[in-house]
């Protein structure tokens, strides 16, 4: 694991994240259920929220992050408060604060079985979340991978 993990680092903070959390999802079999969660501590769970926060925005915001079901997993659990108080990101964490906000004032019609045509009016009428997911990519991935990745790296012992 060290070897892939050297590799990684290497090829950039994304990468060093990915190889990580691929091997998270093989330990969870591919599923975050209430069977395997027990398989990941804490700060693995949250190296994970953050790896799902940076795919399932990235292809189609925090709307399609709650609509692939990950909402309660990455907005409703602790991330927001471990950013912010434990892996010292105050403003990341404050960021997701606000995110968790609006997934709560809406979190049933953003979490309710959609058809594609529901689900792409989802982006019309859901325009703050719309709005956290640009500004997610715009303002917060770039620094956020780096540091995650170097806090990670530094307590690399907590996530191996």
């Amino acid at each position: 694991m060290k070897e892939k993990l050297d590799k990684a680092w290497a090829e950039g903070p994304d990468h060093y994240i990915r190889a990580l959390t691929d091997h998270y999802w093989d330990v969870v079999g591919g599923e975050l259920t209430a069977e395997t969660m027990d398989r990941l501590n804490a700060d693995q769970h949250t190296l994970l929220a953050y790896r799902i926060l940076m795919d399932e925005v990235s292809e189609g915001g925090f709307i399609q992050l709650i609509q692939n079901g990950f909402g309660q997993y990455v907005l409703g659990g602790p991330f927001p408060m471990v950013m912010k108080k434990i892996w010292g990101f105050p403003e990341f964490g404050k960021f997701m604060y606000e995110v968790r906000k609006e997934y709560n004032r809406n979190r049933e019609k953003l979490e309710q079985d959609l058809d594609e045509e529901q689900f792409m009016a989802l982006y019309e009428e859901q325009d703050a979340m719309n709005n956290y997911g640009d500004d997610f990519l715009d303002d917060w991935e770039e620094t956020m991978t780096p540091a995650i990745a170097e806090y990670v790296k530094e307590n690399e012992e907590r996530f191996i």
